[in-house]
């Protein structure tokens, strides 16, 4: 009889937190339909990396994107009248940002000036952007969540390409949340996370996808969110509901566990340093960024060519 050995687990420790200067607690549209009304000061999310190791995070409700420098000090880029979510770089200077609100949105990194991208598909709005990953000839992935879930599975996976075409890839998936590539690019990950679970679809030559499968199946109150993948093809999920990290084997076998600290709510991760082998985890209830050192890199970001 095969007995699945238990998974190792680690303690995710607290690095840095959200200055109290940017702190100022009260309810918020966002925070009404997506917290049951409770009041926050941020719901931290969508970390990535520049080249100087600069960390840059969003605050959902609060429409805000801030840097955070190497020795964890905060600065505030931008601020809008938006609700951003995740986040990859397009080039050294620019972010593009998954707006709930707003659809896909740029944000200057110096100036902080923020103009649309892709706000539309054929006039329609979308139900609600949440994240987004690029390939390594530059299409984008992203995840249309929206409010969707097990009452209302519609939630749909576009790829922009290089020249600009949309296409719909996925139409049916319960809150579709975090999206990674595996190393080959020949797989897409997506969170789904009012499922509880992670999808796995392969893509095909021609473009589209086939045979999308749950990969792996979690519990608790609240489900896969972020996912960032490392150079061994290993897939990390935050879990938020747990306080979990996931780190699963090509088998989708926990061999790790990160656990944040009591009371945390682990929403997306992002490798980084100078050799990318420390994980670094936003926090959406303390407004704190957790870290642990790991032992094998993470993959590299793309950005477009």
């Amino acid at each position: 009889m095969f007995l699945l050995q238990s998974p190792q687990v680690r303690e995710l420790d607290v690095w840095t937190r959200l200055p109290d200067r940017y702190r100022q607690a009260r309810r918020t549209v966002w925070g009404d339909a997506n917290q049951g009304g409770r009041e926050a000061d941020s719901f931290l999310e969508g970390p990535v990396f520049d080249d100087a190791g600069n960390l840059y995070v969003t605050d959902i409700p609060f429409g805000r994107v801030f840097r955070i420098d190497p020795k964890g000090e905060w600065d505030l880029v931008a601020q809008w009248d938006g609700e951003p979510n995740g986040m990859k770089l397009l080039n050294p200077a620019e972010l593009l940002v998954t707006d709930y609100l707003n659809g896909l949105m740029v944000v200057d990194i110096r100036s902080g000036a923020v103009r649309p991208y892709l706000a539309r598909r054929n006039t329609e709005s979308f139900k609600g952007v949440n994240d987004l990953t690029f390939d390594s000839q530059g299409n984008l992935y992203f995840t249309d969540q929206g409010q969707t879930g097990l009452h209302d599975p519609t939630g749909r996976v576009y790829r922009l390409s290089r020249a600009g075409r949309l296409d719909l890839l996925l139409s049916n998936v319960p809150s579709p949340n975090g999206i990674v590539l595996s190393p080959d690019e020949k797989f897409l990950f997506v969170a789904v996370t009012r499922g509880n679970c992670v999808w796995r679809m392969p893509l095909l030559a021609d473009g589209g996808v086939s045979k999308a499968g749950q990969f792996f199946t979690s519990y608790g109150p609240s489900g896969p969110d972020g996912l960032a993948m490392d150079e061994s093809g290993r897939l990390l999920i935050a879990n938020p509901g747990l306080a979990y990290v996931w780190v699963l084997n090509h088998r989708a076998e926990p061999v790790q566990v990160l656990r944040g600290p009591s009371g945390h709510s682990l929403t997306n991760l992002a490798f980084g340093g100078e050799t990318r082998t420390m994980l670094y985890v936003t926090d959406s209830t303390k407004g704190d960024i957790l870290r642990i050192a790991m032992d094998v890199p993470g993959m590299a970001h793309h950005q477009p060519p």
